[in-house]
């Protein structure tokens, strides 16, 4: 099929900063039907590519084509409120100059994302401030919508709100968003900013990871014929993006063993409360909710927020909660953490509880200290984590620096670079409980799988808002659903498990809190994998137990704390061994999980 029209173009664009260019001789189109999105690093022009398409920077070379009348519509980041007094005098703003007097059209659009139009707009909430800018961007009915980040601060509800408001759109769309359900919803085409050029597939995000994973190796390949070295940013690029983003089979095992245990005294009786009270002297209680119940008065009333909820959480337990903006996810956290007293119902904790907090706000950085200082800020060189000494500059690696930043100010970073470095402070401080409220907004999509494989590896007990559908489903061993007006209800399971087991909208209601059973499993067709993936499945395990092995002993290697001083050379070239088996390991454990999961696929219906 041949593609549509361009509305608007970018031919032979290239942007400049500071004497360097930042991209060069762009070609890229978005026509009617288009629905795609923009990827890359963080910091790699992204968002500076859809301003050039927006009219908003000018090229320092190339055109910029967009049709004779075409509208175009932009949804920054940060929405620029200046000079509207309200709300409504925002968004009619998103009008064209034509049609300013239809303000039944503003009136329509603020009433299907809920946000009064005669608010001041500088008073509103992160999660009110993108609502209302979407409503901007949607009310000018444009032929193309370029939007940067659009799940940022938007509640569950919203955001699929939003995907059915999306999907029915009828023109040009360029989506950026680290929101890997959204785009895999919605983008039909993947456009990837790498090095400075734009790549294209008609692939959706859904099989970028495969894409990229191809276009990292035929490079290789060329490189290779070529007889020269791989450039080190190619090099971390391949090994540390794609060997993080494949997910280690002993995390996802342990995860689908936790979700279990979970369900099991999520569903459990007084046989399994006896077994778990047991357990609990030995300091495996962190958290006992014995029908706890929470309201205020308010101007309307009464407003109810927790009402006869009971939940049990255990060492080691991750929970999420998911609910609308406004239904009570803060509150409740902090009657389960002990910060606020419940009206009614009994909270207990557990004893020597060390909680490490991260909220929204992010807790600031000096922009004059050193990474070496934040990480360090007692001298040394040294870090401590899970009580094992850690070298700063093998630390740092872990979380995506390059060891010759190590003396960088924090002002020289980038925003992503800061979120990293705000994480590897966070984790380097002890803790066996941690909360983490919403920490996904602003995040790049390095840095969110950098958060999942840390978390993913995290021994304490971990309590998750958040509203990124897939990186709950990828963490979490239960989810604490507030829906609102007092009902909650905790299922085993993520984001994905919860949309199965929940009741239907009409008795959601009447049933709460009573806990959901498990959807039945689908019926498994029989067969048998093929002669060639049995011989690879039956080899994996010792090629794996061998890479383990090679992984353990270059760990151990690195973890001599006097090893980079002493050889600042050999450090480094031990990391890069250890990448790079590392990503060997992954590639092995993922391919042994999809033929396993294909085995049993297969094989289930047997019988």
């Amino acid at each position: 099929m041949a593609p549509p029209a361009p509305i608007t173009a970018l031919q032979g664009v290239s942007v400049t900063f500071g004497g360097r260019p930042l991209f060069e001789t762009i070609d890229l189109s978005i026509g009617r039907g288009d629905k795609a999105c923009l990827v890359g690093r963080n910091g790699s022009g992204k968002s500076t590519l859809m301003k050039v398409l927006a009219g908003m920077i000018q090229p320092d070379g190339g055109t910029v084509f967009t049709q004779p009348g075409a509208r175009i519509a932009y949804l920054p980041q940060e929405p620029d409120f200046t000079g509207c007094a309200t709300v409504h005098d925002y968004v009619a703003a998103g009008l064209p100059a034509d049609e300013r007097d239809e303000a039944h059209r503003v009136d329509a659009v603020l009433d299907r994302l809920q946000v009064p139009g005669h608010l001041d707009p500088n008073t509103l909430s992160g999660g009110e401030a993108r609502r209302a800018a979407l409503a901007r961007t949607l009310v000018g009915a444009p032929d193309v919508m370029l939007l940067d980040e659009p799940t940022n601060h938007l509640d569950l509800p919203t955001i699929e709100w939003l995907e059915e408001e999306l999907l029915a759109y009828r023109g040009g769309l360029l989506l950026i968003s680290h929101d890997r359900s959204f785009l895999n919803r919605l983008a039909k085409r993947t456009l990837w900013l790498d090095r400075g050029t734009v790549r294209a597939t008609d692939r959706g995000f859904a099989e970028f990871e495969t894409w990229q994973a191809e276009v990292f190796e035929s490079e290789e390949i060329a490189a290779q014929k070529l007889d020269r070295k791989i450039e080190g940013e190619m090099k971390w690029l391949r090994e540390g993006i794609s060997a993080r983003r494949t997910r280690n089979m002993g995390r996802v095992r342990a995860l689908l063993q936790l979700r279990t245990d979970r369900a099991e005294r999520i569903k459990g009786g007084q046989q399994a409360k006896l077994a778990v009270a047991e357990a609990e002297r030995g300091g495996r209680l962190v958290i006992e909710a014995e029908r706890i119940a929470k309201g205020f008065d308010s101007a309307d009333g009464r407003k109810t927020i927790v009402k006869d909820f009971s939940t049990r959480i255990l060492r080691g337990d991750r929970v999420g909660l998911i609910g609308p903006n406004g239904a009570g996810k803060s509150t409740l956290l902090k009657i389960l953490t002990g910060q606020m007293e419940p009206d009614s119902g009994t909270i207990r904790l557990g004893t020597n509880l060390e909680t490490a907090y991260f909220d929204q706000r992010r807790e600031g950085l000096d922009p004059e200290d050193t990474i070496r200082k934040v990480l360090c800020p007692f001298g040394g060189d040294s870090v401590m984590v899970n009580g094992q000494p850690r070298h700063v500059a093998g630390y740092m690696r872990d979380f995506l620096f390059d060891t010759r930043q190590l003396d960088s100010p924090v002002k020289a970073l980038s925003g992503g670079e800061r979120n990293r470095l705000l994480l590897a402070r966070l984790f380097a401080r002890p803790s066996n409980m941690m909360i983490l409220d919403e920490p996904t907004n602003d995040l790049d999509m390095d840095t969110l799988d950098l958060l999942e494989d840390v978390l993913g590896d995290y021994q304490g007990t971990l309590l998750l808002v958040s509203h990124d559908r897939d990186f709950l489903d990828r963490l979490v061993t239960s989810t604490i659903a507030v829906e609102g007006d007092g009902v909650i209800a905790e299922y085993p399971g993520g984001y994905s498990d919860y949309l199965v087991q929940r009741p239907p909208p009409k008795e959601k209601e009447k049933a709460a809190p009573v806990k959901a059973k498990p959807a039945a499993a689908a019926p498994k067709p029989k067969g048998k994998l093929s002669y060639k993936d049995q011989r690879e499945l039956d080899d994996l395990p010792a090629r794996m137990d061998k890479l383990t092995a090679e992984v353990t002993k270059l760990e151990s290697a690195l973890a001599d704390p006097n090893l980079f001083a002493r050889d600042a050379a050999k450090f480094q070239k031990t990391s890069d061994q250890l990448q790079a088996k590392q990503s060997e390991l992954a590639a092995a454990e993922e391919r042994w999980l999809e033929l396993e999961a294909l085995r049993e696929e297969l094989e289930g219906g047997r019988g």
